[in-house]
């Protein structure tokens, strides 16, 4: 039974895109700015960015539900934590060179939560 060397370069890129995206990250100087880094570390592996901006951002629609102990009467009380109207949040612009992306890197509670590309810089 002979093969087609057509069905060749389908399967290969059928299997390209079976796979799985990488996570976003951002090239700091042979190391990786990931999500979950701190300020701290992205500072440390990247260095300062070329812009800073912080606001407030509409908070997580599911609220913090907070269970103390018992009481000493047995019951139990359940406080909905929902009081913060926004939460502080911070993105720094990234330019790491000519042909690449700017990047943005989104900052909540002094975690790295998301990594965005914007365009191509000249």
């Amino acid at each position: 039974m002979k093969r087609s060397l057509l069905s060749q370069p389908v399967v290969l890129l059928a299997l390209a895109c079976a796979m799985p995206a990488q996570a976003q990250t951002l090239n700091c100087n042979r190391d990786f700015a990931q999500r979950g880094d701190s300020k701290f570390t992205i500072l440390q592996k990247c260095g300062e960015p070329v812009f800073k901006d912080s606001f407030c951002a509409k908070p997580d629609p599911n609220p913090q539900v907070i269970v103390p102990p018992s009481s000493s009467t047995g019951s139990k009380t359940v406080i909905v934590n929902n009081n913060s109207t926004c939460d502080q949040s911070e993105e720094w612009t990234y330019r790491p060179g000519s042909g690449q992306f700017e990047t943005m890197l989104l900052f909540q509670n002094g975690a790295l939560k998301s990594i965005r590309y914007g365009s191509r810089i000249p």
